[in-house]
């Protein structure tokens, strides 16, 4: 026996993901007096923040950077919100717009239906079909697994970081963190303070920043001064105030690339490295900076190098990726390859036949914002226009 999908003719919006993207477009929309009707895969809002994130986590960049439309932070939140402080703000971002997503609907399919005109967006439970779809559901959808030789068949655990929560369970323990961005450079930083003894592989070129200079966030300063100076030349900037605030890198196992850090950013997307301790912690020996893995063994690991030691615990800091073409039918907005838009921002927020993106910026949480309005002003232009005459028909 099989059982009917429902149909489900929505006039509104359809939005894909409710995390911060998804809300901050449907807060839009509701700003210009329009309904969405948000899909979340998950039993709550904002699940990556509040399910797959370390307990000692804070935003990266100051808090004016980060807000959605429409809703600041409440002022006695510090200059760095905790993951806490943010989901609590999320919550009452949607208390405050009365956003009502519909969850555990986990979007199968998703195509466009030319001689209907419409999207049809397929679920566990029905069949959408509907004007607009906007995918917001983020550069961070999916865990990214690495397949390194010989991991299956380490004896140890083995866990992503959207596992880890703290290091106390690791204390005494040989850990090895794979992967040196903000997250493997700010856990390996909690498992350190935890008792552990932790090395973090480091393969690649890599900026590493501090987060504040003199005070003030290294990221509001070098939005201030772009709007003055060319892109190069702010680069040296903070290279010159990293050098002696941070000291030379090289000499702890770090190569920065050719690129400056944030041409580098607007380039390929890589964010540079805020640090928030680790490095301190790597000069005392406490962290020891490791190359690339070649293989694992039963007990631990050989690296590039030829070295071998011994591990009871690996963390996976190895990032997330983007799910949109493991369910998007199109390809011409969306790339197939890495599952971004394929014009780069700040014009990769609308497709054709009515589809939408946010979120997928490369420029955070403020990138999001930004295509947040534009998708709500683009689809409010259209809305009253055309569509006065619809309604909610099930």
């Amino acid at each position: 026996m099989t059982t009917e999908i429902k149909r489900v003719w929505v006039s509104q919006p359809v939005i894909i993901g409710g995390g911060p993207s998804g809300l901050a477009v449907a807060a839009c929309l509701k700003k210009r007096g329009l309904p969405a009707l948000i899909l979340e895969r998950e039993n709550c809002a904002a699940s990556l923040w509040r399910n797959r994130t370390y307990d000692r986590l804070r935003l990266h960049l100051p808090k004016n950077f980060c807000q959605l439309p429409y809703m600041g932070f409440p002022p006695d939140f510090p200059s760095y919100p905790t993951k806490e402080q943010y989901i609590d703000y999320l919550d009452a971002y949607v208390k405050h717009f009365s956003i009502e997503p519909i969850y555990e609907e986990h979007v199968h399919i998703a195509e466009y239906d030319s001689a209907m005109g419409f999207w049809l967006v397929k679920t566990n439970s029905a069949e959408f079909v509907c004007r607009w779809l906007i995918v917001a559901t983020g550069e961070n959808a999916d865990p990214v697994i690495p397949e390194i030789d010989g991991i299956s068949d380490f004896q140890g655990q083995v866990l992503h970081t959207s596992l880890y929560k703290n290091g106390d369970e690791f204390e005494g323990e040989k850990v090895l963190v794979v992967g040196c961005g903000n997250s493997g450079m700010e856990i390996s930083l909690d498992l350190c303070n935890c008792g552990a003894q932790v090395s973090i592989v480091v393969r690649d070129k890599l900026h590493i920043l501090p987060r504040d200079i003199l005070g003030k966030s290294t990221f509001g300063i070098s939005m201030c001064l772009l709007k003055w100076f060319p892109i190069w030349l702010v680069d040296r900037f903070l290279l010159f105030c990293s050098r002696l605030i941070l000291q030379d890198v090289r000499q702890l196992g770090f190569t920065r690339p050719e690129l400056g850090p944030l041409e580098m950013k607007n380039i390929t997307g890589k964010t540079p490295v805020l640090d928030v301790g680790t490095l301190a912690k790597i000069r005392s020996g406490q962290v020891k900076v490791v190359p690339g893995v070649r293989r694992f063994t039963n007990i631990g690991v050989e690296f590039v190098d030829g070295r071998v030691d011994e591990f009871d615990s690996v963390i996976l800091a190895t990032g997330y990726r983007t799910n949109v073409p493991s369910w998007l039918k199109e390809d011409e907005f969306f790339s197939k390859d890495d599952g971004y838009p394929k014009i780069p921002f700040p014009n990769g927020w609308k497709g054709k036949n009515g589809l939408y993106s946010v979120g997928f910026t490369k420029k955070g949480l403020l990138g999001t914002s930004i295509d947040a309005q534009r998708v709500a002003e683009d689809i409010a232009q259209q809305w009253k226009s055309e569509t006065k005459h619809f309604h909610l028909r099930v």
